[in-house]
């Protein structure tokens, strides 16, 4: 029915979306164009006919009828009031079939318009078939008692077919009513949902914008394409920032971007989107958009989008404005070749004259060894700033070859013994006679000499601190346990980040960069091993180094296990300087001795 009168409204716009008024006189139009075309067809072949009265109302009451449904403001009544129409359409329709009954056949028919109205509009969705049975049944019944003609039982059957099959059009055209009912009720339910869904989305749509063109990042969205989807504020203004001077827009490829400060080019194929479209992920890529004044150094991040099947259908670009970054570590870089020069010559002078007063075979024992001392802290001083140079370098490189770690370990304990006295700390090492592996003697030196200073400095209350060392597999472990004031354990996790200070060295006051166990870090990394701390408030803290043993020549000795006491028999506590070391008998362990 809905096509139907879909159809008859030129198909221009939908029914239901049409004004009441239309609706109703288009839904009365069929009858209305079918009772003409039958009165002037009847007036034009049969010509007794022309003054029947039944005709001339019939044709009359379906005039005014459908004048009303133009009249009538519909849409101000009651949702349907409009019904009482295709009821009064029965009584032109009894007429005109009345009139004709002997010369036109089939005029009973015309009742189907009514019925499939009154059931095609959903507002009766069980009673409008039945009453439309009921409404055609007095068609063609209630002119039978009208004459006062007898009645007989052959006589109220014999149009009863017309009744039956608009019943059974009636109730055709309700069933598919009440589906399509239901279907536009869950159409207009998932209509709803779309149009609360396109808000969200439309709402999140506005909020995303905001937000990028709130943070201080560049963002680039591009699709498999390499078209640009999505671009916030800030990365306009980095494209313009690259555009070639007179040009308002252009591609990647016409952009200014290079790879350094000196203006060297960007190869096409490495710039930032290309390498995106090619399905490329990258991280901290740094690139120099636009020319001097205005040049800015920008650190690119790109990650591939991929859909529910993997594939790749585009690309999300960050660009991070690092210029003052970068102008930053290049001073400090600068800063630290200064003071690493002005380091270097006071240092290179003290190496000389230890090295010139070293070789007077006449001094004294303790003498010569407090100048071996001095001269060994000015080579560790030199290392610590070419250390502090490679912290933006290149990494630390070394220079191996067999040594005696016990020797070393020895030499930094001796080496740290005078401050140890001072800080009123005792320090023991547990290790056997001798252990050689393959080291950088002067780098393990370094790593020991800085485990060593970090434990007395951390020990202001004084206690001891122990160094143990003992084969553990294909590995020699090496272990710095103090019981100073120790720190947290997610400190301890962080402690060998550049730079970074727990909690408690900080409330303390204790002086210090954070920089030493970065480098005792790499240096040990370096040599294929390994470092971890453990530590807790209070409680001290424990560095254990793992080293590959290499095949050293290692007596055998147990492992120590780490903490703060010193166990009774197995070292020695170290007294105040001068040192000497010896070999114990019994366990051919070495511990060291106060003279």
């Amino acid at each position: 029915m809905d096509r139907l009168l879909t159809v008859l409204s030129l198909d221009r716009i939908s029914f239901h979306e049409l004004s009441m008024r239309r609706r109703v006189l288009l839904s009365q139009l069929p009858l209305f164009v079918t009772t003409v075309v039958l009165v002037a067809g009847i007036w034009a072949v049969h010509e007794p006919l022309r003054d029947d009265l039944r005709v001339q109302l019939a044709l009359a009451v379906t005039v005014a009828l459908t004048a009303l449904c133009v009249l009538v403001p519909w849409d101000r009544l009651p949702y349907g009031a409009f019904l009482v129409v295709p009821v009064l359409d029965f009584v032109p329709i009894t007429l005109l079939r009345e009139g004709t009954l002997s010369t036109v056949t089939g005029v009973g028919i015309m009742a189907a318009f009514p019925v499939v109205w009154l059931t095609g509009s959903g507002r009766l969705p069980r009673a409008a078939a039945p009453l439309g049975f009921l409404l055609t049944l007095a068609m063609v019944w209630v002119p039978l008692l009208v004459p006062h003609r007898p009645l007989s039982a052959q006589l109220l059957t014999a149009p009863l077919l017309i009744p039956v099959m608009l019943l059974g059009i009636g109730l055709t055209v309700q069933v598919l009513s009440n589906s399509m009912e239901r279907q536009h009720a869950e159409l207009e339910a998932k209509d709803a949902e779309l149009r609360r869904l396109l808000g969200v989305t439309a709402r999140r749509e506005r909020l995303l914008n905001t937000v990028l063109d709130t943070v201080d990042v560049g963002v680039l969205a591009i699709d498999e394409h390499g078209h640009d989807v999505l671009m916030n504020r800030r990365q306009h203004r980095i494209h313009e920032l690259s555009l070639p001077e007179g040009m308002r827009d252009g591609a990647e490829a016409d952009l200014r971007l290079y790879v350094d400060a000196e203006g060297t080019p960007l190869p096409v194929d490495r710039r930032p989107a290309l390498r995106a479209i090619r399905g490329e992920s990258f991280s901290d890529v740094l690139v120099w958009a636009g020319q001097p004044p205005v040049q800015r150094v920008l650190s690119v991040s790109a990650r591939v989008l991929r859909d529910e099947d993997g594939d790749t259908e585009g690309s999300v670009l960050s660009f991070n404005d690092v210029t003052e970054l970068v102008a930053a570590l290049q001073a400090k870089d600068d800063f630290l070749a200064g003071v690493s020069h002005e380091l270097r010559t006071p240092l290179t002078s003290i190496r000389g004259y230890t090295e010139l007063l070293a070789m007077d075979e006449q001094l004294p024992g303790p003498v010569r060894s407090g100048l071996e001392v001095i001269e060994r802290n000015a080579d560790q001083l030199l290392v610590l700033v070419e250390d502090l140079l490679r912290t933006a370098g290149p990494v630390l490189e070394l220079q191996r070859v067999e040594a005696d770690l016990v020797q070393v370990v020895q030499q930094s304990v001796a080496a740290a013994g005078l401050r140890a006295a001072e800080a009123e700390v005792d320090l023991f090492v547990d290790a056997p006679s001798r252990l050689v592996l393959p080291c950088d003697p002067v780098r393990l030196g370094q790593v020991l000499d800085n485990l060593l200073s970090n434990a007395i400095k951390y020990s202001p209350d004084g206690g001891p601190v122990t160094v143990r060392v003992a084969p553990a597999g294909t590995s020699v472990q090496v272990q710095v346990a103090d019981c100073g004031m120790g720190m947290r354990p997610e400190d301890a996790e962080h402690v060998f980040g550049r730079f970074f200070r727990s909690s408690n060295a900080r409330m303390s006051a204790i002086p210090g960069l954070g920089l030493g166990l970065a480098v005792v870090r790499e240096i040990v990394e370096r040599h294929g091993g390994s470092i971890r701390c453990d530590s807790a408030p209070g409680e001290g803290t424990v560095f254990t180094l793992a080293l590959p043993a290499g095949g050293s020549g290692a007596e055998d000795a147990p492992a120590a296990a780490g903490g703060c006491a010193p166990r009774t028999g197995d070292h020695v506590p170290v007294g105040r300087p001068p040192y000497s070391t010896r070999t114990e008998p019994s366990s051919g362990r070495t511990t060291t001795l106060p003279r």
